[in-house]
């Protein structure tokens, strides 16, 4: 029930429902690319990022002293139906603007 609950309170948020959009269409991306093309401030970003994490939506792999996101796989079936709903909403995505190179970020 409590995981339920979480899941449904990480929805709750238009900026939330945006990041899970953003890395449903680009992939795994650094935090620092999520920050750059989110123009969101690093502990702003980072509070979101972990209740999404907290929720079940996405996974962190750390790659160094790096953070990389990405969606987790597989999902249940609440989560996964989120998401293709989220894919539905008329949402504008920013572009991704990729500062890391070959898997090292330059922040």
């Amino acid at each position: 029930m409590e995981m339920f609950l979480k899941s449904v309170a990480a929805l709750n948020d238009e900026t939330r429902v945006l990041m899970l959009r953003f890395l449903e269409e680009y992939g795994e991306c650094c935090v620092c690319d999520l920050q750059n093309s989110l123009e969101m401030i690093q502990s702003r970003l980072s509070r979101h990022l972990r209740i999404l994490k907290e929720a079940g939506f996405i996974k962190v792999e750390r790659k160094g002293t790096w953070a990389y996101y990405s969606i987790r796989t597989p999902l249940d079936r609440f989560r996964l139906e989120a998401l293709e709903e989220i894919k539905h909403l008329d949402i504008s995505l920013p572009k991704l603007q990729k500062i890391s190179q070959n898997g090292e970020c330059k922040v």
